[in-house]
């Protein structure tokens, strides 16, 4: 039991979600000893479009030093599809544990879905699971997702669901240093300095004419509106893209990409969806978007700044458009503040 108390202890001393898999497929790993214990994740598009996808979140093989993972950034079209897979999806969705008879046998059970992304734990054995072992794996998962849950609640908007504001700064930080661990391309390394290092994007969301709609509809009606779109960023962009309700009808994304094109592409896509998208009783509404690289020096105030110029420039300039602060300033619809630097922090 004393092995059991450590690992839960190791457990629930993180408060960053993106690593919580680690021990977790650990403590199965070091006190079940199985052949492999893993962790995936469903990420991806809608279930009906047929694109939905396994992530690896972590891996422990019974000769592994460190865990392994699918990398943040993988390309989304090389993992494996759900239906590739028939038992992890059916553990998932009844929330049972499914046994896959063979050489190894595969246990696998369900895990906490994290806002319409579940998740499956498999372990691999040389033979079926004690029925002891199965009910303590069952029990961690239990305790797992109840601490998942308490993350939650302090650092997701209570509406939306989306990240809250305060959370900006740390993920901001941990974003930018993941770029350069990032493949690069041709075209990013003839990229001009002026556009950083050009892996990762901040965009910046506002809803045009919000006041209207509470106004007119009432804010009952305004908070439906807020639920739904916060739904459609979840459906547009990826799964490890991380997405923010900062308040209001304003909203944050941090996605990585390699060129200033697939960001533009991402963004004008969920502007799209949003146009196209009827709302209950409001009907048509729309967004502005601006959004800008990250840059070696930058602070979360910096980035933010530089993408929040870009929205205003397009609510000034007839709305409903997604514009790049780069473009803006090559273009000389914006000037350069080259006094903006990183001693203070706006968050």
């Amino acid at each position: 039991m004393s092995d059991l108390a450590n690992h839960l202890a190791d457990l629930t001393r993180f408060r960053d979600r993106d690593l919580l898999d680690i021990p977790l497929v650990g403590a199965i790993r070091d006190l079940l000893r199985p052949d492999r214990v893993a962790i995936y994740r469903r990420v991806g598009e809608a279930k009906d479009l047929g694109e939905e996808r396994w992530l690896m979140r972590a891996q422990l093989t019974s000769d592994s030093v460190v865990a392994t993972a699918d990398p943040a950034w993988a390309e989304i079209s090389t993992l494996p599809r759900v239906g590739e897979i028939p038992y992890r999806l059916q553990a998932m969705e009844a929330q049972t544990v499914i046994e896959v008879g063979g050489v190894p046998h595969i246990t696998v059970f369900p895990v906490l879905a994290e806002y319409g992304f579940g998740g499956v734990m498999e372990i691999q054995t040389p033979k079926p699971l004690e029925v002891a072992d199965k009910l303590l794996v069952s029990s961690i998962l239990r305790i797992y997702c109840n601490f998942v849950s308490l993350l939650d609640y302090s650092e997701r908007d209570t509406l939306t669901g989306l990240l809250n504001r305060k959370t900006f700064d740390v993920a901001f930080l941990k974003v930018s240093a993941q770029q350069t661990l990032m493949p690069r391309d041709i075209d990013h390394d003839r990229r001009s300095a002026s556009e950083g290092l050009g892996n990762c994007w901040l965009g910046v969301i506002d809803i045009d004419h919000f006041k209207r709609v509470n106004d007119r509809y009432g804010h009952l009606i305004g908070d439906e509106v807020l639920l739904l779109l916060s739904r459609l960023m979840r459906v547009t962009f990826r799964s490890y893209d991380r997405l923010y309700r900062f308040g209001g009808e304003e909203f944050v994304v941090l996605l990585s990409c390699h060129k200033p094109i697939d960001a533009a592409g991402a963004f004008e896509r969920f502007r799209c969806n949003i146009e196209k998208y009827v709302f209950p009783q409001v009907g048509h509404i729309t967004v502005s978007i601006g959004f800008t690289c990250l840059r070696p020096t930058d602070t979360p105030s910096n980035a933010f700044e530089r993408a929040d110029k870009a929205v205003y420039y397009v609510k000034e300039h007839g709305r409903n458009r997604v514009c790049s602060y780069a473009d803006l300033i090559e273009q000389g619809e914006l000037i350069e503040d080259m006094k903006q630097s990183g001693d203070f922090e706006m968050f």
